[in-house]
């Protein structure tokens, strides 16, 4: 339900500061979440192979590398259900405190893990569990955030408000490749002993401006109210994740939907940076500028498809970024191909900024109406965080294996293809809540 202070509201503007304000706390903590994210895939993709996993096979090393970033994910599902409990049990802001604190110590920690060269097995070791620990609190992010933005959001604006939380995501990806792509173009040297390291610590500065920031929050006047009902009735607060479950069809259509969102980026940045420097022996300064290009048009278009979605329609919007998805990831590596600059730059936005923002600026608000109140931080949670563990996690390592295996690049194509055409299936039969004043609940409170 839409915060009822000015519904009739048409922008950031015309809102109250309490709100600009909760909108700012959301999309700092996704900053956090992508930036952690972005820059260990960056990592993954082109250094860690080098520091942690060094050896005679470039590619033995490359599978090794991403199977690091994929253990990352397998802590996400169980992350979204613990904070995803605390934050429709006790509030959302508890959550997105503990979250965001946690991200950003497992991150600042992770700059600052010595060599396989210098301590051997235990350096792979701590950055497996550094990555265990940062996937916890990852997974607990999103949820909270999209919910208590969303329900805040005035009514006909809350595909605008969600897709503010992916502009958070658009500044990460050039923070991370930005700061990669700076410290990359100095000696290889530095850069590969101690140049990586400074963007991993540079979360701590984020740390702080989030604990701030969050600090501020206020829950939503429909959080509030249900709180408020439970209290007067004397009605026993029911665990969420069971709340959810007695309604599974949204619940795991949830995760279908999250699935062609999960591995756009992680196969067109990540590993597409990957086969770009291995197979076309692409600078990685070229394909860190492109990711940092990217950030830029990301935080632009994805409020620009947050308010299409809100004219069109969010399952008709969802569905069509779906299949441009499944469209235009073969044009995509047909352009990293080309070998030169501008060719992958427009490939990367050809197959990212397109489908993939569109579908990363739709999907949480999605999520955050296909469920009640009362379980809503859990629902976003399980169905975000599933499909990111289950699709985005494994995508560089399965995209990697793919192409081993074949020698060529289709087989990664049909993968994308069929993930893509699952989210237009489950987002067809998703049981939806319209963004209208009169929109009610989906199911009886009991």
């Amino acid at each position: 339900m839409a915060n009822t202070a000015q519904p009739q509201a048409r922008g950031l503007r015309a809102i109250p500061a309490k709100d600009r304000r909760t909108v700012a706390g959301g999309a700092i903590g996704t900053m956090m979440e992508y930036y952690d994210y972005y820059l260990f895939g960056l990592g993954a993709a082109v250094v860690f192979p080098h520091v942690f996993f060094p050896g005679d096979d470039p590619v033995m090393g490359m599978l090794q590398s991403f199977a690091t970033f994929a253990v990352g994910f397998l802590l996400r599902p169980l992350g979204g259900i613990v904070f995803g409990y605390v934050g429709d049990r006790f509030g959302r802001k508890r959550s997105l405190m503990v979250t965001v604190i946690g991200m950003g110590i497992c991150t600042t920690l992770m700059g600052l893990i010595p060599s396989a060269e210098s301590i051997g097995l235990l350096a792979p070791i701590l950055l497996v569990f550094l990555r265990m620990c940062q996937g916890l609190f990852v997974g607990g992010e999103m949820g909270p955030a999209a919910t208590i933005v969303v329900e805040y959001a005035p009514t006909g604006r809350h595909g605008l408000f969600g897709a503010l939380l992916i502009t958070g995501a658009g500044v990460a990806n050039v923070f991370s490749a930005g700061l990669m792509a700076v410290l990359g173009a100095g000696d290889e040297s530095f850069f590969m002993t101690w140049g990586w390291r400074i963007p991993f610590l540079f979360a701590a500065v984020l740390t702080i401006v989030a604990i701030i920031l969050r600090s501020k929050l206020e829950e939503s006047d429909e959080f509030k109210s249900y709180t408020k009902t439970i209290e007067v009735e004397g009605v026993k607060r029911k665990n969420p994740l069971m709340e959810a479950i007695r309604h599974p069809k949204n619940l795991i259509l949830g995760i279908f939907i999250g699935l062609p969102q999960s591995i756009a980026g992680y196969i067109v940045l990540t590993y597409g940076l990957a086969y770009m420097v291995q197979q076309h022996s692409v600078d990685p300064e070229v394909g860190f500028i492109g990711t940092m290009i990217v950030g830029f048009l990301q935080i632009v278009m994805a409020p620009v498809w947050g308010h299409v979605s809100d004219k069109i329609g969010r399952r008709r919007f969802y569905i069509l970024a779906c299949i441009g998805f499944a469209v235009l990831i073969y044009p995509a590596f047909a352009l990293f191909s080309g070998g030169t600059a501008i060719l992958i730059w427009l490939g990367m936005i050809v197959g990212f900024v397109i489908p993939g923002v569109a579908m990363q600026g739709t999907l949480q608000t999605l999520l955050t109406e296909m469920f009640d109140v009362e379980a809503r931080t859990t629902g976003v949670n399980v169905g975000y965080q599933f499909s990111n563990t289950l699709g985005g996690g494994f995508a560089p390592l399965i995209c990697a294996a793919l192409f081993a295996w074949a020698g060529h690049i289709w087989p990664v194509i049909v993968y994308a293809t069929v993930i893509a055409l699952a989210g237009v299936i489950a987002t067809a039969y998703a049981s939806i809540r319209p963004d209208t004043e009169d929109a009610g609940r989906l199911h009886e409170l009991n």
